[in-house]
């Protein structure tokens, strides 16, 4: 038996359950000095299994890089080219006039006075500040959004889809969309064991949502897009996942990114009804993520968003496919990331249900104001009649326009290079292309304890000084090899990192064959 008695207080602690004698640091002052309370060992496990290759490794060694460069450090290259996010400004895009005078007015009333800014955009400032508290955007929101901009956002996807009605009370403005699809999966993740909530996700997909489901706890289950068929979705592999899936877990929910994000396909109308059909049979909570709905370049290829088309197949689906679906301000033309706009549209959610969700948005008491200002010029942009229409509809259409150069370019270029192989770029933002990695750099990545692909960035990054995320990042069939690059650059940058790409490519095969 041990006397207490006789123990100092740092002997008596180690007796103590939960100690940790390594904790303990030594005596400063004759005190003794305990380690952190907060430890990678005793943290929440959750977030230690999110990942997010976007903003990963890679990253991270491009700003040490950039960093390097600024203290003079000699590299084989001047700059850094972050080719691996959708940060349409930080690429050089420039903002659409009307948007930020706009912003800039509801920032700083006192410019309404000055007769540089035209009347339309006043008239839009006047109208946001005068349903904002105190009119002024500083000021909090209902957390659901400002009602008048939730009613444009309303309007907007009648508009938009031929005339269905849309309720501004199913509309939740957000932080961007990736807030509110966070928030729809709170919601739907229940049970433990066998009854965990499963979501299926889409193999490429952009990691939000494996990154979501880690800290969520809530079991991934992956389906598969067809790389020969130009990334499309077929509901045999769907059924294929589900049936699978349902051995270990519930499958409560299919998310679906259309255009699709890395992997740049859009998806035809039949195969949107399919993926309805099928959700409405196996009885699937639907999250259709479609962020990059202006984006598409592809002759032949049209976005129809899936809210139409439920509605269009008649009330056996609308009135019983329960549905979420989100859009940005962060994509398409605008580029605006930083303002951090969104909204979402709930459909046949129970109630009940909905006022739980009205609940949890509440918590972050609301959006960001600038942001929801933003999204109102997005659904309600400057119209025929009015002073600021011609000047947006032009730089709106050569934004537009120049992505879809890009994307021809982008994919024309990579198929000339042996061993990459490139599908067409039919929308969104991103090439996921194909690469044959030789066996020798495959057993050289293994050596140095990574996955080839990214073996294979980070050294065109060393080298070459482009940033690129690895397929393995955002999940690829075993044995096969992608990266994803926006093709957000100006065309003659591009061009030259196609290039440096290009050159790398071949050296990289030929040292390691």
């Amino acid at each position: 038996p041990i006397r207490l008695e006789s123990l100092s207080v740092p002997s008596l602690l180690k007796h103590v359950k939960g100690f940790s004698a390594e904790a303990e640091r030594p005596a400063m002052n004759g005190v003794p000095q305990r380690g952190k309370l907060l430890t990678l060992d005793n943290m929440n496990p959750k977030v230690k299994r999110v990942e997010y290759a976007v903003r990963g490794p890679i990253v991270q060694r491009a700003v040490q890089i950039e960093k390097e460069l600024r203290e003079g450090v000699k590299k084989p290259f001047t700059e850094v080219i972050k080719a691996n996010i959708g940060d349409a400004h930080a690429m050089g895009q420039k903002p659409i006039t009307f948007l930020r005078q706009v912003l800039a007015l509801c920032s700083y009333p006192e410019l309404l006075k000055d007769n540089q800014f035209p009347e339309d955009a006043k008239k839009r400032a006047q109208r946001i500040l005068e349903a904002c508290g105190g009119h002024s955007i500083g000021a909090y929101s209902a957390s659901q959004g400002i009602e008048c901009i939730r009613h444009d956002v309303a309007h907007f996807i009648e508009k938009r889809d031929g005339g269905i009605p849309s309720n501004p009370d199913n509309i939740y403005l957000s932080t961007g969309a990736s807030d509110a699809i966070v928030t729809i999966l709170k919601l739907l993740v229940s049970g433990e064991g066998r009854d965990r909530t499963g979501v299926m996700i889409s193999i490429p997909q952009y990691p939000l949502y494996s990154a979501a489901l880690a800290e969520l706890d809530a079991v991934q289950i992956s389906y598969y897009l067809d790389e020969d068929k130009c990334w499309s979705l077929d509901v045999k592999e769907l059924r294929r996942a589900l049936y699978a899936a349902r051995q270990h877990c519930n499958p409560r929910v299919l998310c679906i990114i259309n255009p699709g994000n890395p992997t740049g396909q859009v998806q035809s109308r039949q195969c949107i009804e399919d993926v309805i059909r099928f959700a409405k049979e196996e009885n699937l909570f639907l999250m259709a993520d479609e962020v990059y709905q202006d984006n598409v370049y592809a002759e032949g290829c049209q976005f129809h968003s899936f809210k139409k088309v439920l509605f269009e197949m008649g009330p056996e689906y609308s009135s019983k496919v329960e549905m979420a679906s989100f859009h940005s301000t962060s994509k398409c033309y605008m580029g605006e990331c930083g303002f951090r706009g969104g909204y979402m549209e709930v459909i046949n959610m129970d109630p009940e249900v909905k006022a739980q969700l009205t609940k949890l948005v509440s918590v972050r008491l609301c959006p960001p104001v600038p942001g929801q200002a933003l999204l109102d010029l997005v659904v309600n942009p400057p119209q025929p009649d009015e002073p600021s229409y011609a000047t947006f509809m032009k730089e709106r259409t050569a934004v537009l326009a120049a992505l879809a150069e890009k994307a021809k370019l982008t994919e024309q270029i990579f198929n000339t290079v042996p061993g990459i192989t490139c599908n067409p770029v039919q929308g969104a933002m991103y090439t996921f292309p194909r690469i044959s990695l030789p066996q020798k750099a495959i057993d050289k990545a293994k050596e140095e304890g990574q996955v080839p692909d990214m073996f294979y960035c980070m050294k065109l990054l060393e080298e070459e000084g482009i940033c690129l995320v690895p397929g393995s990042g955002f999940g690829q069939r075993e044995g096969t090899f992608h990266f994803r690059m926006t093709i957000l650059p100006p065309t003659e940058k591009l061009k030259l990192v196609l290039k440096k790409i290009k050159d790398f490519h071949l050296r990289f095969t030929k040292e390691f064959s």
